[in-house]
């Protein structure tokens, strides 16, 4: 299962299961989970934990430091949980101790070719970046979000759960959860209806977010007002009281339309 022309280091702990391709180097401080598949010409550099069944594709550097200038060589971490892909060309980076020290991802993601994590990113479970989709340091992915191919998201912004981004978007802003962008730099075009529908979510819910949706992007409301405005649609409803915790506690401002449009 593991390649001869592989380069393990006697410092990485490999489980069960495990295949590693030709040319591969796991480095020192590198866990790879049961189940893993690593293919050839790919890089773990740790401290990195690869969780179960991943798959790592030809050419992705996973693990490694970040080029960001701040950052001066100390020990940093990259976790990964279960069933992630990570195809061609993918780079996802450490940490740096400027804010966490670790670059954090979940469950059941799918990395596209040539995708970029920057360092102290936290992506969620179930989130698909499509080719050279980027995330910049410090960004943080809820769950079941997705990034079109080319988009890039600045450093420090929220991208919230069950959102999409369209492709070749530049996101400058907090997006609120299930709302989706295009455009450059991305505004908010309406709500994330097909996938919600793909993930069967009820109709009532979807009915719930379109009203959420127009309080906030469409009755000329600030942003506490429209937050006050919605509370007792949040306390009924899960998918409103996400959407609007994510208006709430945004701190680079959200998404906003295009002038004299609203979308929903």
């Amino acid at each position: 299962m593991i390649d001869e022309r592989a380069i393990v280091d006697p410092g990485a702990e490999l489980g069960v299961d495990v295949e590693i391709g030709p040319w591969s180097v796991i480095g020192a401080g590198v866990v790879v989970g049961d189940g893993c598949r690593i293919g050839p010409h790919a890089i773990v550099r740790g401290p990195t934990v690869l969780g179960r069944r991943n798959r790592i594709f030809q050419f992705a550097t996973v693990g490694e430091d970040t080029p960001a200038l701040a950052y001066g060589g100390e020990p940093t971490t990259l976790t990964i949980g279960d069933d992630n892909v990570i195809r061609e060309g993918v780079t996802i980076h450490r940490g740096m101790l400027q804010d966490r020290g670790a670059t954090v991802i979940g469950n059941h993601n799918l990395f596209m070719a040539y995708v970029h994590v920057g360092h102290d990113c936290e992506v969620g479970d179930h989130v698909i970046m499509a080719n050279n989709a980027s995330l910049a340091g410090h960004v943080s992915v809820g769950d079941h979000a997705n990034i079109g191919g080319y988009s890039g998201i600045l450093q420090f912004r929220t991208v919230g759960a069950h959102t999409h981004v369209a492709a070749f978007c530049y996101v400058t802003k907090d997006i609120p959860a299930y709302v989706t962008v295009a455009g450059n730099p991305a505004l908010a075009v309406g709500l994330n209806i097909e996938g919600m529908r793909r993930r069967g979510v009820p109709e009532a819910t979807r009915s719930a977010l379109r009203r959420a949706y127009r309080v906030v992007y469409r009755d000329g409301l600030t942003v506490p007002e429209a937050c006050a405005a919605l509370a007792d649609a949040a306390a009924e409803s899960e998918a409103v009281r996400l959407f609007v915790d994510t208006v709430r506690t945004s701190e680079h401002g959200i998404v906003r339309p295009r002038s004299g449009t609203a979308g929903e």
